[in-house]
């Protein structure tokens, strides 16, 4: 079954198109991972998608009903957990999801039942009388979470839900996702991390500059560039490196640095090791240790929009 179906669909800022007849499909079951670096259009569509913004054109359906035509349907299948945080830190725990829940017309004891379960499935039965202003980052980001899942929505949107929280508490959120999708829940999830998305979505699509540029599995991704290879390169210190220098040496088609690690995407058909050792050696580059890898999906998601997810 379609859970989610976009048609074509396109949304326009006056004379900018943010969304450009945009169509996909997400069935049951599945974790779908939607990426995009910023102003490539991703959280445009989630807003057309939770029913926040209005497209120009084209047309979504939840669970094969037009949004439009039935947005009350709509609404009570959909539940989303916003990157900016929707909770209200003066009232507590219990309150919020109460709220949130009753939004979606829940009542009586069926409202108390399901935000007491909604508590329950993110760890905070506990602190149902706590106010979230004392809580931590992590702690919050599973509030967000119970306010979003009280009405048992059969699709859920979670965008950047880790975002800025501990390990520990983002082992926590990636565990409830599996779980819910368990339960039955499709979820769209958007990460500026991608080892999450690579970890636990089953299928991926990539917007850029308003279009879906790529779609498919993991594995379907990665095979689109299997003309290139990765080469991980650590050195003391960035400084004195060139990267316009680098991008020149033929066969190199991307270079992005984490802290002094160096991420270069070459053709796998050109042997440009040597020229790339040579200039580190002339820049008086000292070189730790070197790695050639498969690419993964960071490397797909570099080569396809010519940007770094974070950018």
């Amino acid at each position: 079954m379609k859970v989610l179906e976009l048609k074509n669909l396109t949304k326009k800022f006056a004379d900018f198109i943010a969304v450009d007849n945009i169509s996909l499909s997400i069935t049951e079951g599945e974790i779908f991972g939607f990426l995009g670096a910023n102003g490539a259009g991703k959280s445009t569509t989630i807003n057309m998608i939770a029913g926040l913004l209005r497209s120009n054109d084209g047309e979504i359906n939840i669970l094969g009903k037009n949004t439009i035509k039935n947005s009350r349907f709509a609404k009570m299948n959909i539940g989303v957990v916003p990157q900016d945080l929707a909770i209200y830190e003066d009232l507590t725990a219990y309150e919020n999801v109460k709220f949130f829940a009753g939004l979606y017309g829940l009542r009586g004891s069926i409202l108390h039942e399901r935000v007491i379960e909604a508590l329950e499935f993110v760890g905070l039965s506990d602190k149902h009388k706590s106010h979230p202003k004392n809580f931590s980052g992590g702690m919050k980001r599973r509030l967000n979470i119970a306010c979003a899942i009280a009405h048992r929505p059969k699709l859920i949107i979670m965008d950047e839900p880790t975002v800025g929280i501990d390990p520990q508490s983002r082992n926590y959120i990636l565990t409830s996702v599996r779980k819910l999708n368990e339960m039955g829940c499709t979820i769209i999830y958007t990460s500026h991390y991608m080892e999450e998305v690579e970890e636990i979505c089953s299928r991926i699509a990539i917007i850029d500059h308003g279009k879906i540029i790529a779609e498919g599995t993991k594995g379907q991704l990665k095979a689109i560039i299997t003309d290139t290879k990765d080469i991980w390169i650590e050195i003391k210190s960035t400084e004195n490196i060139d990267v316009n220098k680098i991008k020149d040496i033929n066969g190199v088609k991307a270079v992005q640095f984490e802290e002094n690690l160096m991420k270069i995407n070459s053709e796998t058909g050109v042997n440009n090791l040597n020229k790339i050792i040579q200039y580190l050696i002339n820049s008086d580059i000292e070189i730790s240790s070197m790695e050639e890898k498969e690419p993964n999906l960071e490397t797909v998601f570099l080569t396809l929009t010519g940007r770094n997810l974070r950018d």
